[in-house]
């Protein structure tokens, strides 16, 4: 079906309604699905010349589940490395920097006067402005996001599988892990795993019990670092390589730190719905609500990410504790023992299981459509792609199981091109081209793009 598609826009400019696909090559509406590389899933509803059945609450809703991924486990971290006031403060300007440059996205078909631009996406628009190069840098940046959000599904399935076993192990043999490593005294313990590992949470398990000999073969075949992201490879690696994702669809303290860029960098992902948010407002039904509806949801995502950093970081027990025993994922602050975060561990793990492989077929689908002009030119080029992804995470899991670091490197890299250069850099084209650009305007999008441009060089210096 995609060939066919392709086939049909490859004959005339999207612009051109004589060769739009007809009704019989498009998939019905409900076997639509919009991926976004944060982890969520939404069904298409069946609309008409652009014009959904969604109401703006549904909209908002949807925008603002779409928006909340992974990203969320990190922003306690985030708030500890930028400090509270800065934290605060960096969440609430990035929500609204993040905003505008959204809302500039939304606006852009519409600047496009010469041709008609009601079936286009995002792609098109950056494909009309800057030519192949558009198309080709926004498949690839768009690939980043996606590969980098695949990334810490591996790392954290393996974190909470590793966990999850743990929880099991420990409760069989009656064995209290909060023993080997810092806690509070009370009866739901908080750990801190960094501390007296050199700043990186310990990868094996009970170190205190080590003369136990049925430990010491639990802690070498499950090992957080060593063996169980290998594990995943054959449950997960066979999912990657069906041809239709419609199996999975189915599952469905006052202070200020110079390490605030940390931040910037998460949230630059955690705010990320460029490049699918034109596909998500096409269903509203109330067309003209569109940039209500955005504000709306964002607003939602930052009071939440607000809400989740201010509980977790303000509620820390320090002391007795450091706030900088805060883990990247805060989840690894408390013991595997801990009956609330083995289920929240679980549950975790069985969603991120089921969307890792939707993702997968996004990815396939952009890299080998674009490339091959088919989804699926054959078994050995969909499984070498697989392995290669699937590979990235497993050493990324082994080397580098850090995921605020993983989200905030992918995140800069796709919010440069998504978030801050093309929303910046099309509106200003098109404001030169209308001879409506005013020097006040072309600063102010130059110093966007600029802080698009530090944002991603700052995280390497971190």
């Amino acid at each position: 079906m995609n060939k066919r598609i392709h086939y049909y826009s490859r004959l005339s400019t999207p612009a051109d309604k004589a060769l739009i696909a007809p009704d019989h090559v498009v998939p019905a509406p409900e076997e639509c699905y919009i991926y976004s590389p944060l982890g969520s899933a939404y069904k298409l509803q069946s609309y008409t010349e652009g014009y959904g059945k969604n109401t703006s609450l549904v909209t908002i809703f949807m925008i603002w589940n779409t928006m909340l991924g992974t990203s969320i486990l990190s922003i306690p971290w985030g708030i500890k490395q930028a400090g509270f006031t800065t934290g605060m403060c960096i969440i609430m300007l990035m929500g609204l920097l993040t905003l505008y440059c959204c809302y500039r996205v939304v606006k852009s078909r519409a600047m496009i006067s010469s041709v008609d631009t009601t079936t286009w996406e995002y792609p098109d628009v950056c494909r009309y402005y800057f030519g192949s190069f558009g198309q080709w840098s926004s498949l690839l940046f768009s690939l980043v996001s996606l590969i980098g959000a695949m990334i810490v599904y591996w790392v954290l399935m393996s974190n909470f599988l590793f966990n999850t076993g743990k929880f099991i192990f420990n409760f069989i043999h009656h064995i209290n892990d909060t023993d080997a490593v810092l806690s509070t005294n009370d009866s739901n313990p908080v750990i801190c795993p960094s501390a007296g590992s050199g700043g990186h949470p310990d990868n094996g398990s009970m170190i205190f019990y080590a003369n136990d000999m049925g430990l010491q073969q639990f802690e070498k075949w499950w090992n957080k670092s060593k063996t169980v992201p290998f594990y995943l490879i054959g449950l997960l690696l066979p999912l990657l390589n069906f041809k239709s994702p419609s199996f999975f669809s189915k599952f469905n303290i006052l202070e200020i730190r110079f390490q605030f860029p940390q931040l910037t960098g998460v949230l630059t992902l955690a705010f990320f719905i460029h490049n699918c948010i034109i596909t998500l407002l096409k269903n509203n039904k109330n067309q003209e609500n569109n940039v209500r509806d955005l504000s709306i949801a964002y607003m939602l995502v930052t009071l939440t990410y607000l809400y989740i950093g201010v509980l977790v970081f303000a509620s820390f027990p320090s002391p007795p504790l450091s706030k900088d025993c805060i883990e990247q994922n805060f989840l690894d602050n408390f013991p595997s023992s801990d009956i609330l975060s083995f289920i929240a561990r679980i549950f975790l793990l069985f969603q991120m299981m089921t969307v890792y492989p939707l993702l997968g077929y996004l990815a396939r689908v952009q890299l080998l459509g674009h490339v091959f002009g088919d989804i699926y030119p054959s078994i050995f080029h969909v499984l070498i792609l697989n392995l290669i992804i699937v590979g990235a995470g497993v050493i990324m899991a082994c080397l580098y199981p850090n995921i605020g670091g993983i989200i905030r490197y992918s995140g800069a890299a796709c919010g440069l091109a998504f978030v801050f250069i093309y929303p910046s850099l099309i509106y200003i084209i098109s404001l030169h081209q209308e001879e409506r650009l005013t020097w006040p305007k072309l600063i102010f999008h130059v110093f966007i793009i600029i802080l698009g441009l530090a944002n991603l060089i700052v995280q390497f210096f971190m």
